[in-house]
C-alpha cells in the first residue's frame, strides 16, 4: 500500500515597491509581499517604505491574512551596518513577518539585536545546494531564497535533503550575472549595484568592434547596419506552465520579481499565479495550464519569456539578442473606484489616456475579465467628454458587466 504524497500549498509572493502596490498585490491574490525599507535594500529607486507606511501596510496585510517581508539584502561596506540593529528592531516591532538578508554581518546583527524577527536568506547569497541550506538553518534562518541558477533537478534534490523552507523565483526579470552580484554598474556609472544603485548596464546596447589595423585610426564596427546592437541581458522568466513540478518538488514560496514595476504588472501577475495555484491544489490530477493564463502574462511582458536555468543552460534564444519576438503592448488606463448596480455605471480613476470608441478590457481578482467599447463617458462635473487626457481624473462610464472596486482597465496600444 502506497501513501499518497501530501502537497503543500505554496505561498504566492509578490513585489510591492509602494504602499499602493502592496494593497493591489494582496487584493489580487498575493499571500505575501516583499518591500524595501529606507535602508539596506537593493532598489534605491523603488518607492521604499517609511516606518509609517510599513505600519499601514502591515495592518492592511494582516486584515487580509497576508504577510509582509522586508528586503535588506545589500552587501555592506565599512560603516554601512551602523544603525542596523535599530532598523531591524523597528521592523520587528511594527510586525514585519521576516527580513530578507544576504550579508552575514547584517544576519548576525539582526539575530542578536532584534531577536524574534525571522530571517530569510536572499538570492544574492547564491544558495545552490542543500548543504548550504543546512548551514543557514544552523545559523537560525528558517527560509532560503534559492539562487536563480538552480535547476529543477537541483530543487528536487534540495527538498529531499532538507526541511528548510524554499523560496524560488518563478516570474520576472533575470540578472545576467551570478545571483545578481555584478559590478558593471560600478564601473560604467559609479553606481554600486550591490548597495542599491544598479543602472542596469547589461540592458544597454553595445557595438562589437574589430581591433584596428596598424594604418587605421579607429576600430570598425563588426556588424552590418541591419543587425541589432548586442546586449548582455537575459529575457525574463515565466514558470506558469510548470506549476505542478514546482509544487511537487517542494517549493514553499513562489517569488515574483518586480518591485519597480507598475500596479498593472503586479495585479496581473499575482492574479495569474494565484489562479493557477488554486486550480492545481483543487484538483491536481486533472490540472491543465490554461492558454488564457499565458496570454494574460504576455499583456504585461516587457521582454520575451523563458524558463531561466530550471531546465537547461540558457542559450541565444534566452538572451536579448537578434530579432525580437513582437510583444503585445497594453496600456493601463484606469481603476474602478465605485459601481452602481442600478445604473450599471462605473466610476473610474483615469491613469492613462483613452477615448470614446476605444476597445478596453476590465479585469479583476479571481481572473474575471471582459471587453467592451467605450461608447460614452462623463467627467466629474457630469460633462460628456470624448477623451480622457488627465491622469487621476474621476470619470463615469457605463459598463456591460458588473465590476468591483479595485478592478482595472487596460487597452491595447
Amino acid at each position: 500500500m502506497t501513501t499518497k504524497k501530501v502537497l503543500k500549498r505554496p505561498e504566492v509572493l509578490a513585489p510591492a515597491g509602494t504602499l499602493e502596490k502592496l494593497k493591489v498585490a494582496i487584493h489580487y491574490g498575493a499571500d505575501a509581499v516583499y518591500i524595501g525599507g529606507n535602508a539596506y535594500g537593493l532598489r534605491s529607486r523603488a518607492g521604499n517604505f517609511t516606518y509609517e507606511e510599513m505600519q499601514e501596510g502591515v495592518a492592511f496585510a494582516k486584515e487580509h491574512g497576508a504577510k509582509v517581508y522586508v528586503a535588506a539584502n545589500m552587501v555592506t561596506h565599512e560603516h554601512d551596518e551602523e544603525g542596523a540593529g535599530e532598523f531591524f528592531r523597528e521592523l520587528r516591532d511594527v510586525g514585519i513577518s521576516a527580513v530578507i538578508v544576504s550579508d552575514p554581518a547584517l544576519i548576525e546583527i539582526c539575530a542578536t539585536e532584534a531577536p524574534g524577527l525571522p530571517i530569510h536568506l536572499s538570492t544574492q547569497a547564491s544558495a545552490t545546494n542543500f548543504e548550504t541550506l543546512e548551514f543557514w538553518k544552523e545559523e537560525g534562518l528558517e527560509r532560503v531564497v534559492l539562487a536563480r541558477e538552480v535547476s529543477m533537478e537541483e530543487v528536487k534534490a534540495i527538498r529531499e535533503n532538507t526541511d528548510v523552507e524554499i523560496e524560488a523565483f518563478i516570474h520576472g526579470a533575470m540578472c545576467i550575472s551570478y545571483s545578481g552580484r555584478c559590478t558593471l554598474s560600478n564601473h560604467m556609472s559609479k553606481r554600486d549595484a550591490n548597495r542599491g544603485g544598479c543602472c542596469q548596464s547589461c540592458r544597454w546596447k553595445y557595438d562589437l568592434y574589430e581591433m584596428p589595423f596598424a594604418n587605421q585610426k579607429r576600430s570598425l564596427v563588426a556588424r552590418t547596419k541591419s543587425e541589432e546592437p548586442f546586449s548582455m541581458s537575459a529575457v525574463d522568466m515565466s514558470m506558469i506552465e510548470h506549476i505542478p513540478e514546482l509544487i511537487q518538488n517542494g517549493v514553499d514560496s513562489f517569488k515574483i520579481e518586480g518591485r519597480m514595476k507598475s500596479i498593472h504588472y503586479v495585479s496581473t501577475v499575482a492574479n495569474v499565479y494565484k489562479t493557477a495555484v488554486n486550480s492545481y491544489m483543487e484538483d491536481p490530477e486533472n490540472y491543465v495550464c490554461k492558454q488564457e493564463w499565458i496570454d494574460e502574462l504576455w499583456k504585461v511582458a516587457q521582454r520575451e519569456l523563458a524558463t531561466g536555468f530550471y531546465y537547461k543552460t540558457p542559450g541565444e534564444d534566452e538572451q536579448l539578442f537578434g530579432a525580437r519576438r513582437k510583444i503585445p503592448a497594453y496600456s493601463f488606463i484606469g481603476e474602478v473606484m465605485a459601481y452602481d448596480e442600478e445604473t450599471k455605471m462605473a466610476t473610474v480613476r483615469q491613469r492613462n489616456v483613452f477615448s470614446v470608441g476605444d476597445e478596453v478590457e476590465f479585469y479583476g481578482p479571481g481572473f474575471h475579465h471582459f471587453e467592451q467599447t467605450i461608447d460614452v463617458m462623463w467627467d466629474e462635473e457630469g460633462n460628456e467628454i470624448d477623451r480622457a487626457p488627465n491622469p487621476m481624473d474621476l470619470l463615469t462610464i457605463p459598463v456591460s458587466q458588473p465590476v468591483n472596486v479595485g478592478d482595472m482597465m487596460r487597452k491595447k496600444k
